[in-house]
């Protein structure tokens, strides 16, 4: 199937039971009621090998577990390990949320690796509005450019991840988070065995993919049952066009301290290298023009001559007739950063009623991007560079070695008590961090033609003539609060109340800039956002066995983002005019969400309908201004300002379908009318932007997804279809429609003797994945450079702000568990 990238419009109490969910794409999902206590045993509690079952029986297709938790709201989704397990291995455990209804996932690369192009949509929020952490420990706005956190899949390794418990609409008051305006999502780390063993995953695939995890599992190892686990693991893949790798590794472990039998102690650690080679962004033009394998020459034969080539507007002759000769291909683009991340955590009984859990944690990340920029020069063709129109001033050479170097180092503390009374369950909470974000970036001299080898982007660049072209040093202090009441009158009655307090104050201190390229940036300014009363009610209400109706009301904060120059939509990274003339009128992005919702569960048939409501006030959003052709990225300038409202109006609907045992046929569709609430004026024109769709979310969503279990063996098929999606403000151009499809099948071994008599591994697993089945040819990552306001004179059309979707993959793996 190939479908056309491009299109001007779119074609087109609570209950503690377990019981069936068709639904294969999620084995286990738990739906929780908003805000309910745990009645039930300590959920921590994990069984050893969890997955392990008895020969000559089939397996459960899937469960929905609709169980209650401390200190959550909901409807609360759980995505189990299991579901994880089923993708290829290492894969993303947010591409693989996207098999919710409402939930959109977009990358570039099959597994949801690649940082600058990983994207997340729910319910129409993007992932910097969905508040994530670990284990309770803050992971800020996950982002490619990320100021106050940790991409959660660099905090992580998907192999270590138990589950995923995620809020959607409405995020709860009690997450360490300042932008859940769209909900949450915690990763929760599996904990180490109980008895000593251990994991070894091999994956091969397409573009020579090699996975490799590796974990041990000390078991217990004394009577007060201490017990630890220790894990690498590597991933490294050829790009499926252009040249180059993407790379990386990473150690995590834990320990686990119980105290007593209701008390514990846990630390945990992670370490992570990222070396990547980015794919080209592309324009729409480049696109309908000149086809799908347009990419940076890195990697390639001939590629510093070719890209200095292209910098004066000559291309190799298989590029054809293209259009912009400096943007279409640079000499590369590459991310490298590294983490050391951790925190340690006790959670400790008081009392029988009483509880106090406490965490300490810190991060440092370094690492830089880099890309050949072919603008060091104002002339079209002279080389080197006359100095009348060199912008750079290092050796008159057209291609310089823009380097973006970001630090980030964060600390900060969780405390939390929960009071169990009567049929009340209390709780109060606060969070401190502090956080030192600095952004600069470089211009590095790259040789003349036939003076040497260019820079190695993944180098250390020392003794490499430079000038600093802008830099910025953020420091930010946060505070919040919380408290939240869940009351059972009924045992299948739940009534929550909450509310949240927000203080946190960013400054930016004395700024650099190149004048020759750079306005003066923003310096010696600072924003506040301070939320003193954030409430939060819901009730959610079991009739029977097989209905459930829910309620919930929210109202949540944002706090102001920040990053490097031109690049995100925070207020203070632009130039000092643009910041002087929107700062009065910035505002914390601020959101009102009304949610309620139906469950019907039995044997045969399970749905679900869930509509919500948001009021989306204050909205900040990066304007790019009017480019036209031949000047797509790199000459672009940007101002964020505040754009006033947002009224979100969705509603999701599921029918899971299970006729025989193992047998599960899942549906969902999902829609979702996002609007603007008022015209757009920027740069003196008012642009009509009044009830137009945003930008790169789709109206509707269709998942499909049959599976089948039987003993030891699993297969499924699954279909997505996505609609098109604005490509800028006014909406007047949109990116296609598509369908994408994937299979996997899985069969497992237990229990198999080996040469050594007496021991056995556990599970040996051989699975078999297929990605973009039909080959779909789709834009996947939308805006990662702005949107334009609207498509005049081709503004939108020349966008070089997306990227493209991976063709069909194959994958391969071995697992085994001793």
């Amino acid at each position: 199937m190939h479908i056309s990238a491009l299109t001007k419009s779119d074609p087109m109490k609570p209950t503690y039971s377990l019981f069936w969910l068709g639904l294969a794409a999620l084995p286990v999902i738990a739906i929780s009621p908003a805000g309910a206590t745990s009645l039930s045993p300590d959920p921590k509690k994990q069984p050893e090998h969890p997955a392990h079952g008895h020969a000559g029986h089939a397996n459960p297709v899937e469960a929905l577990e609709v169980r209650s938790h401390h200190l959550l709201r909901g409807p609360q989704v759980t995505l189990s390990r299991k579901v994880m397990e089923q993708q290829v291995p290492g894969t993303n455990p947010l591409k693989v949320l996207a098999q919710l209804p409402g939930v959109q996932f977009q990358s570039d690369d099959p597994q949801g690796l690649d940082t600058y192009s990983t994207q997340l949509y729910m319910h129409g929020f993007v992932q910097n509005e969905i508040g994530m952490t670990l284990d309770g420990i803050p992971l800020g706005e996950p982002t490619f450019r990320n100021y106050n956190g940790l991409n959660p899949l660099q905090a992580i390794s998907a192999e270590n991840v138990e589950r995923l418990d995620v809020t959607q609409s409405a995020g709860t008051e009690a997450t360490a988070s300042t932008n859940n305006l769209g909900g949450t999502i915690n990763y929760v780390s599996a904990n180490p065995r109980d008895q000593t063993g251990g994991q070894i995953n091999q994956t091969f695939g397409s573009n020579a993919l090699f996975h490799s995890f590796f974990r041990f599992d000390s078991g217990r190892l004394n009577r007060t049952g201490t017990k630890f686990f220790v894990s690498y693991m590597r991933n490294d893949t050829d790009k499926w066009k252009g040249g180059g790798d993407q790379f990386m590794q990473q150690v995590n472990a834990k320990l686990v301290q119980p105290i007593g039998t209701q008390s514990e102690i846990t630390a945990f650690f992670d370490w992570d290298q990222l070396q990547m080679v980015n794919y080209q962004d592309y324009t729409p033009n480049w696109l309908q023009n000149n086809g799908y394998d347009l990419d940076n020459f890195y990697g390639l034969p001939n590629a510093w001559n070719n890209a200095y080539a292209a910098s004066e507007g000559k291309y190799p002759a298989s590029y054809g007739n293209v259009q912009d000769a400096k943007d279409a291909s640079y000499y590369e683009s590459t991310a490298t950063s590294g983490d050391y991340f951790g925190g340690i955590t006790a959670d400790l009984a008081l009392t029988n009623r009483l509880r106090w859990k406490t965490t300490l944690y810190g991060h440092e990340e370094t690492g830089h991007g880099t890309y050949a920029s072919p603008y060091a020069c104002t002339d079209a063709t002279a080389s080197p560079c006359p100095v009348a129109d060199d912008t750079i001033r290092l050796n008159g050479g057209r291609i310089f070695e823009q380097v973006r170097k970001p630090t980030v180092e964060r600390f900060g503390g969780v405390s939390s008590f929960s009071y169990n009374i009567g049929h009340h369950a209390l709780s109060a909470g606060v969070w401190y961090e502090n956080n030192h974000y600095s952004t600069y970036a470089y211009a590095y001299q790259e040789p003349l033609p036939g003076e040497g080898a260019p820079l190695d982007p993944f180098g250390s660049f020392n003794g490499v003539p430079h000038r600093t072209l802008w830099g910025q040093e953020y420091n930010t202090n946060t505070f919040t609060a919380f408290v939240q009441d869940t009351w059972h009158p009924v045992r299948a009655l739940a009534l929550h109340f909450g509310f949240k307090s927000i203080l946190s104050t960013t400054r930016v201190g004395d700024a650099q800039n190149w004048s020759l390229r750079f306005p003066t940036l923003t310096t010696n300014a600072s924003l506040t956002t301070a939320k003193a009363f954030l409430p939060h009610i819901s009730a959610d209400w079991t009739l029977g066995r097989h209905h459930q109706v829910f309620v919930d009301i929210s109202e949540n904060a944002h706090t102001y983002p920040q990053s490097g120059y031109n690049s995100s939509n925070a207020p203070m990274a632009v130039s000092q005019a643009a910041y002087d003339s929107v700062k009065n009128t910035l505002r914390p992005e601020t959101a009102w969400t009304y949610a309620m919702g139906y469950r019907y569960t039995d044997r045969l048939v399970q749905g679900s309908l869930y509509l919500y409501r948001t009021n989306f006030n204050n909205r900040l959003q990066q304007i790019l201004a009017n480019t036209g052709a031949g000047a797509i990225l790199s000459n672009t300038t940007a101002t964020v300002q505040n754009v006033g409202g947002v009224t979100m109006n969705g509603v999701d609907a599921g029918l899971t379908f299970t006729p025989l045992r193992g047998l599960a046929l899942f549906n969902s569709v999902s829609y979702n009318h996002s609007v603007y609430d008022q015209n757009i004026s920027s740069g003196g024109v008012t642009y009509h932007t009044r009830n137009r769709q945003v930008v790169a979310y789709p109206k509707f969503m269709y998942k499909s997804r049959l599976s089948y279990d039987w003993h030891d063996f699993q297969a499924y098929i699954d279909a997505q279809y996505y609609s098109s999606r604005s490509f800028d403000y006014v909406g007047d151009y949109k990116i296609a429609p598509y369908w994408m499809s994937d299979l996997g099948m899985s069969y497992t071994f237990r229990n198999v003797s080996l040469a050594r008599k007496g021991y056995s591994v556990h599970r040996i697993v051989l699975s078999f994945n297929i990605y973009n089945l039909a080959n779909t040819h789709y834009v996947s990552t939308m805006g990662q450079n702005g949107f334009t306001m609207d498509n005049t004179n081709g503004n939108a059309f020349n966008n070089q702000s997306i990227l493209l979707g991976a063709p069909r993959q194959f994958f391969g793996s071995i697992k085994a568990e001793f």
